[in-house]
Formats: C-alpha cells, sequence, structure tokens
C-alpha cells in the first residue's frame, strides 16, 4: 500500500485541487518530415500489464536483443531482423529486466526472485530469493549480478550460482513513486540512486559504501510535495556521475567522492541520455531539454510534447529519441531540438527507455511489441 502506482503519484501531482484541472496531454500538430524512418523489424514478449512494465526494457549485446515479458517469457532476437534465437519459460511475474553481458541474462520478478540464463541458448542457470520486488534490470558486471529492490536495498549477487555477496541499504521514505533505478558501474565502483533522493557510490567486490550524496533534499509539506525519487539510471562518463530525480535537481558528481560539481533545478521520472557535450533530459512535464555537461547550461527546450508521458531520450547520430503514451516515437534534431520525424511502435504507452544499437534504434511498448527503427540519413 506503500507503494503507489506512478501514473497515479503524477495525477495526483499536476492537480492541486478539485477545482483545477489535470494538465492535458499536448495534441499532435502536423510538421515537415525532413528525416525519414525505415521501420526494420517487429516482435513480441508476451502480454502486458502496464504498471509491472515500468522496468522490462530490452538490452542489446553485440547481435542479439534480450527482452523478457511479465508472463515469465525470455526472449532473444537477432538485430538485424527481429528473429528468434530463442525462447525461455521462467514462469515468474517477470517486473525487471533485461541486463545482460555476452555470457547471462539476468531479470526479476515482481514476487523477488532474480533469474540467470544463459545468453546461448537460454538455459536457466540459477535462481534465487532477494526478499524484495525487484522492478528494474539487473546489473550484469564482471565481477557480479546486481540488482535494486524495492525495499531501498542493493544487492550483489554472485555470477556462477547466485549466493549472495553483499547488501547495501538506503532508507525508502512511507511514499514513493513505483519504480527503481538500474545501477550502473565503471571500473570496481557501481553507483544507484535511491527513492529518498540520494546517490550511492559502493563498491563492487565488498560493497563498502565509498560516498553517499543528496542531490535534492525533499521539501515541501505534503508527502506528495516530498517526493524526490531518482528511479532512473545515473549515467557515469569518465570520472563524473550524472543522476537526476523527480521533483528534484540534474546534477553532475564525482564519481571518486560523489562531490557534486553542479545542479539543474529539474525533474524526470524517466530519466536522462549523454551524448559528449550534451545531456538530452525528459522531463515530467513533457519537455524535452538538452544541457551542456560540463556546466549544465540549458541549450534548447523543446515543449511540442508536453504532458505526453515521454520515456527516457536516447541518442542516434544527430537526433535525439523519445517515446510516449500512445506509442509514438518521436525523432528531433539534436542540435535545436526541432521535431523531424515520427514513427507509431503501436497503440500502447512505451515505459522503458528506447535502445540504440548501431544504426537502429529499439523500442518496447508496455503490450510487450517490440520494434525496430533505422533512420536514413
Amino acid at each position: 500500500m506503500r507503494r503507489l502506482a506512478c501514473a497515479a503519484l503524477l495525477l495526483a501531482l499536476v492537480a492541486c485541487s478539485k477545482d483545477k484541472e489535470v494538465n492535458p496531454p499536448a495534441e499532435l500538430v502536423d510538421f515537415r518530415q525532413t528525416l525519414d524512418v525505415e521501420r526494420a523489424w517487429d516482435a513480441g514478449v508476451g502480454g502486458g500489464d502496464a504498471p509491472l512494465r515500468l522496468g522490462l526494457g530490452v538490452s542489446v549485446v553485440g547481435d542479439t536483443v534480450y527482452a523478457a515479458g511479465h508472463g515469465g517469457e525470455v526472449v532473444a532476437l537477432a538485430l538485424a531482423n527481429g528473429r528468434a534465437l530463442w525462447q525461455a519459460k521462467t514462469k515468474a511475474p517477470l517486473a525487471g529486466g533485461t541486463g545482460a553481458d555476452a555470457s547471462l541474462v539476468a531479470v526479476g520478478s515482481s514476487k523477488g526472485e532474480v533469474i540467470a540464463l544463459s545468453a546461448a541458448d537460454g538455459q536457466v542457470l540459477w535462481r534465487v530469493w532477494v526478499h524484495g520486488e525487484v522492478l528494474s534490470a539487473p546489473l550484469v558486471a564482471p565481477a557480479a549480478v546486481v540488482v535494486r529492490t524495492v525495499d531501498g536495498r542493493l544487492v550483489a549477487l554472485a555470477r556462477d550460482n547466485g549466493k549472495e555477496l553483499w547488501s547495501v541499504e538506503q532508507q525508502v521514505p512511507r511514499l514513493t513513486l513505483r519504480g527503481v533505478a538500474v545501477p550502473a558501474f565503471a571500473g570496481d565502483v557501481v553507483v544507484c540512486g535511491f527513492d529518498n533522493g540520494k546517490v550511492v557510490g559502493a563498491s563492487l567486490h565488498d560493497g563498502s559504501v565509498l560516498w553517499e550524496t543528496p542531490v535534492a533534499p525533499a521539501h515541501g509539506r505534503t508527502e506528495l510535495e516530498r517526493l524526490n525519487d531518482i528511479d532512473s539510471r545515473v549515467w557515469i562518463d569518465g570520472d563524473n556521475v550524472f543522476a537526476i530525480g523527480f521533483q528534484g535537481r540534474l546534477a553532475m558528481l564525482a564519481l571518486d567522492n560523489g562531490q557534486i560539481w553542479w545542479a539543474h533545478d529539474l525533474s524526470s521520472y524517466r530519466g536522462l541520455a549523454l551524448d559528449g557535450e550534451h545531456l538530452y533530459v525528459a522531463t515530467a512535464e513533457g519537455d524535452v531539454v538538452a544541457l551542456v555537461s560540463r556546466t549544465g547550461a540549458e541549450s534548447w527546450r523543446q515543449k511540442a510534447l508536453a504532458w505526453r508521458g515521454l520515456s527516457a531520450p536516447v541518442v542516434i547520430g544527430n537526433h535525439v529519441v523519445v517515446a510516449d503514451y500512445q506509442g509514438y516515437v518521436h525523432f528531433l534534431d539534436k542540435s535545436n531540438g526541432e521535431i523531424v520525424a515520427r514513427v507509431k511502435s503501436g497503440g500502447t504507452r512505451v515505459s522503458n527507455p528506447p535502445v540504440v544499437a548501431g544504426d537502429t534504434v529499439i523500442v518496447i511498448n508496455d503490450d510487450g511489441r517490440i520494434s525496430a527503427f533505422r533512420p536514413k540519413a
């Protein structure tokens, strides 16, 4: 009961009183399309349950796409044409996945189970309980498989048998969004955001906390106003970490000690993308914003997609890509934010970030439909 669905919370936040209307999604208007986008292939992975598909994104390793469905199915698809390479049935209510590397695919369930499968053929290697819902993709690192659970824990599991190696815990506020951040790593440091607005850096080897930094302290009189979850993946670029929270701030931190170099007031529950000198953010209000990564200065802001429940952005070539609550996929010119193309992945919301692999953008919607698009330069 403590954790409410994200959509319900956002609805309550924008409706401040019974007399104030909820902000309606912006209507899509005609524009001059200057970029041709080819639909390369479509595939599917099980039925959809939108609230529980929040953490079921795809991952790409080499020439293979991995995806999971809430009904327990895990699939491997050929990146070139979407052909199924293997399918596995875990019979678990999957809610977090997929994390993968060249040899291992990991998924998590709403019952607190983590399952590792062979990347070669989908054979289940091990399954263990972590005693907390797993609503985001596990991190498959060389030293361990690391998962974030809804009870505020970061848990490292041995790659060979799933044995718990260590865990780190942060206090969970009474009210949070339904969703948890995907861990990231660089070298021997794993970094993750938490529901209390903190970003934590820990040793991949033993879980010792190297630093913990509040990105944005909670503020406001009500629990809704004090929500400041960091539910999206942090980005690590060299010695810097970039993180953003809901009703909080976008910040650049030092990887070695967590010191904040700069912070910019911005709210997002979906996340950001990093591309060289710029960051791209899909805000909670539906703006797409470009910022200079070294300073946090805003370069441009696209407001035409306001309140359309945007996914996190990704960057492919000279374009920024976001998807929305109706399944539309929007391509923006990354130099100025102008919309240059629009395609549809299906009629259902896209909650998870699109994934870029070479010249292909892969989108999974909340019904489990996977679509691959290739923009033509």
